[in-house]
């Protein structure tokens, strides 16, 4: 059996978003760009809450969340998998969430007083640099 190697994900005690939120956000980002492919075993809730220093219900609720979402499966007596992939959401909650998504963004962003050519430069920046992870 392989062993399971560290989730590295950082939880910011500042973020407004709660950390179960944090845990859920940052897997969905590691599966979504490659970095942990399907198959990966994830560490134990207790391991994780560990690595953390949280509270253990905090991370089974953010795994609960992510296995009804479908990003990842619980095998029976071995563990948390990275599920494979295949499309986990409705075309109309896709477009529900990138409409909500880009709200939020905009609602943000207009505060900042940048120019929109300045926004658009930096966010095709970010979408750029998350294509060779994903990719490779």
């Amino acid at each position: 059996m392989s062993r399971i190697q560290a989730l590295t994900i950082q939880i910011a005690t500042g973020d407004s978003r709660p950390i179960a939120r944090q845990i859920v956000d940052a897997v969905r980002m590691k599966v979504a760009t490659g970095e942990l492919d399907a198959g990966h075993q994830l560490p134990s809730v207790r391991g994780l809450a560990q690595q953390l220093t949280i509270n253990p219900n905090t991370v089974a609720k953010a795994y609960a969340e992510l296995v009804a979402e479908g990003w990842l499966e619980a095998r029976q007596g071995l563990g948390l998998y990275v599920a494979p992939q295949r499309q986990r959401l409705s075309q109309g909650e896709r477009e529900r969430r990138l409409t909500d998504a880009i709200a939020r963004f905009v609602n943000e962003v207009a505060a900042l007083d940048y120019r929109n050519a300045e926004v658009l430069a930096r966010l095709r920046q970010e979408l750029q640099a998350l294509k060779p992870r994903k990719a490779g």
